[in-house]
């Protein structure tokens, strides 16, 4: 017998010496491959940031039994808006999430981890939802092992103060819905539905409720630790790992300088005073053999760092801790030491035994904007694009150094690969897998090849049966909203065009132009910035990235007709003596059109053609490949890949300083220099991102510490 991985070769024999049949959970069948004194080639699917919503449970009370559809079930959905204004999609998924797991068992594989997020904020109506679903695909031989994310637990303790504000009514109108605990509740606030189905679970009940997914050993499971694990004279046993498993020998104690316990006294001496606000909490990491050879290393990276709101006597409470989002491991490394060691063990023990490692976590090893971090920082508004969730460089090092070959990320809905090597000839990989709540939605599936090569293959989610089941819902909050004359209606208003969607691909694709427009641009952009990318087509901006002229931006509105953009965001300046008349501003545009022609010309292109990019799909374009890199450009198109590189080369070499008034730029400055200034950057990004390390379908070379795309077809802005 052989098994064929798809999109790679059939095993070869003298890598097999047997198949061995083992069980899973449920007492099902699967097949694992015996690498003997090979490899192991069984595939391994990563699928992160699910953010599972169980669209059809029950809320358990009665004055909120969700929205009655056509088939006789119950909707409790957040709204359209609710979706279109943040980073995933809440409601999609749960169709988008059966579909992945679907394909991923017609390929054969039976192996699937998720990196974490695999709910959104671990409510008791989700978890419980997601594992009734992964049970049933166990039942059919799957296996799934989870990795905790920042939104399961968004707080190691329970939060019974939770709850949305955004749940869709019948009427097409929102809803408040919270925990029992929130103020609203307590006071019996009549516009607030309560129930405890919405408190956000800490790690205790999460990893009860999930613990045959990974968080606890399988009989059949080859072996299985946490870093707290010590069998007795090394020998494994599935009732030693049982034992270890127990939730009481899986805790550290944290405090808010650094890591407590056995650690404390050297860190409060490298610090020079003592550690405060200490308390106890769970590390979920754990190590797995499922199928010999392979072996999984689930990473807890979460990091609840005590706060001032910590209470020693009450210790357990959740206001005591900081959110994990941002914390990361750059964290890690001072708050969780006894992980790092621990990881640089198990990574010794892989390579004296022969074992082929993939470590996971939620969380980025390294840069995952292609490198693209620091312009970015320089262009954009502060913290745009959660560049605060970047690992230093010392974090990376720090990780490489533990010899860690593997690494499986997510936390950013980002796709995306990088590499480092250090001196001491450590080599890291490490892999975004994009969440499949967004654009680009897609899952990894990883396999050994060889000993030293890894096959990457990523598997979009264009395809998704079911996916508009919620549209009819939906059509009736757009026609509430369109029908409301309140200002925060009006404000709400969206873009109907996405009930016309004919696939996920496409769902996707609009839902991430409407968060761009009704989010990002405000967020991420300086005023000028957003103003001309919300204004100008791709003709428009070839155009002026080639136009000079000595027409200010203070005479724009004396000749309206030539750009669609104003002075709105500038500062008043002094008038210079000598300036132009405005109306020269048309025959600078016309030379300026001449050499744009050219330009598009050379690349066998039609400047013409250049207007089909509008200012709305420029910047949905932008923000789309922010996130799905290599897969963004497949979304666009050859024809529109050409026309994006001729705006990336058309920029001056050196565009001319723009001049400022304090932190605003004047309104005397020439029309074309803060376009040709920021957008030259801007460009320059985009290039960056759509040009990075292969994301696709590509190979990791250990020994020759290489990254290698597979795939002849990808389109790449180089």
């Amino acid at each position: 017998m052989r098994l064929a991985f798809p999109g790679g070769p059939l095993i070869a024999a003298a890598a097999m010496t047997s198949l061995l049949a083992a069980c899973g959970s449920d007492g099902v069948p699967i097949t694992e491959t015996n690498p003997g004194n090979g490899y192991n080639s069984t595939a391994v699917a990563f699928m992160s940031d699910v953010h599972f919503e169980n669209i059809y449970g029950d809320l358990k009370n009665p004055n909120f039994a969700g929205i009655p559809t056509k088939d006789g079930k119950n909707a409790t959905i957040r709204t359209m808006y609710a979706e279109l204004t943040s980073t995933r999609l809440f409601n999609e998924n749960y169709f988008a999430f059966r579909a992945a797991l679907d394909d991923a068992f017609s390929k054969n594989i039976r192996l699937v981890a998720l990196p974490g997020d695999i709910s959104d904020d671990a409510q008791p109506i989700n978890i419980d939802g997601i594992a009734d679903i992964l049970h049933e695909y166990q039942g059919k031989g799957m296996r799934f092992f989870i990795a905790p994310g920042n939104h399961d637990p968004n707080e190691p303790f329970d939060d019974d103060e939770a709850g949305k504000n955004d749940f869709l009514t019948r009427d097409g109108k929102e809803q408040k819905i919270y925990a029992t605990g929130a103020a609203a509740c307590k006071t019996k606030d009549p516009a607030v539905i309560c129930t405890n189905q919405l408190m956000e679970q800490g790690y205790e009940k999460l990893l009860t409720k999930l613990g045959d997914f990974g968080y606890t050993p399988n009989q059949n499971d080859i072996y299985w630790e946490t870093p707290f694990t010590k069998y007795a004279d090394g020998k494994y046993s599935y009732s030693a790992a049982v034992a270890a498993a127990d939730l009481g020998k899986r805790q550290f104690e944290i405090c808010a300088e650094g890591e407590g316990g056995s650690y404390k006294a050297a860190g409060e001496a490298k610090l020079g005073k003592a550690y405060t606000r200490c308390g106890n909490i769970i590390d979920a990491s754990y190590l797995v053999e499922p199928v010999k050879g392979i072996w999984l290393l689930a990473l807890d990276a979460n990091v609840h760092i005590p706060n001032a709101k910590f209470d020693p006597s009450n210790p357990t409470s959740f206001k005591g801790y900081d959110g994990a989002g941002d914390a990361g491991w750059n964290k890690v490394l001072t708050h969780k030491i006894h992980q790092m060691e621990w990881i640089k063990s198990v990574t010794e023990r892989a390579k004296a035994q022969g074992k082929q490692l993939m470590a996971f976590s939620h969380y980025p090893t390294m840069d995952f904007y292609a490198n693209q971090t620091s312009a970015m920082k320089a262009v954009f508004k502060s913290g745009a694009f959660q560049i605060t969730r970047m690992p230093d460089a010392a974090t990376t090092a720090a990780l490489a150094a533990t010899g860690l070959p593997l690494h499986m990320g997510g936390h950013m809905h980002f796709n995306g690969t990088n590499d480092y090597k250090d001196a001491a000839g450590n080599y890291l990989v490490n892999v975004q897998s994009p969440s499949l709540a967004v654009f680009g939605a897609a899952y990894k599936i990883v396999s050994y090849q060889s000993k030293d090569q890894i096959d990457v293959q990523t598997v979009a989610l264009n395809s998704v049966p079911r996916y508009n089941e919620l549209f009819p819902l939906y059509q009736t909050e757009y026609d509430y909203l369109q029908g409301s004359v309140l200002a925060s209606d009006v404000a709400k208003r969206w873009n109907r065009g996405i009930l016309d969607t004919r696939s996920y691909g496409e769902f996707t694709r609009t839902y991430f132009g409407e968060l761009s427009r009704l989010r990002f641009m405000g967020d991420y952009w300086p005023c000028e910035m957003k103003e001309a990318a919300m204004s100008l087509d791709a003709r428009q901006m070839l155009i002026l990235s080639q136009l000079q002229t000595r027409v200010t931006l203070a005479q724009l509105k004396d000749n309206p007709g030539v750009l669609p953009i104003t002075a709105a965001c500038a500062a008043k300046g002094a008038v210079a003596d000598g300036g132009v008349a405005a109306s020269q501003l048309t025959a600078d545009w016309a030379a300026a059109t001449a050499k744009a022609e050219q330009l598009a010309a050379a690349a066998n292109l039609k400047l013409a053609d250049f207007a089909k990019i509008s200012a709305y799909e420029f910047y949905g374009d932008f923000h789309r490949t922010v996130y799905a890199g290599e897969l963004a450009l497949r979304d666009m198109g050859a024809e529109r890949v050409a026309q994006y590189k001729v705006l990336m080369a058309a920029f001056p070499a050196s565009p001319a300083a723009i001049a400022r008034i304090g932190d605003q730029p004047s309104d005397q400055n020439p029309v074309h220099v803060l376009f040709q200034n920021q957008f030259k950057q801007v460009f320059a990004i985009l290039k960056g991102l759509g040009s990075g390390k292969p994301s696709d379908h590509f190979t990791i070379d250990l020994k020759a510490k290489t990254l290698s795309n597979a795939s002849s077809s990808g389109l790449s802005f180089n």
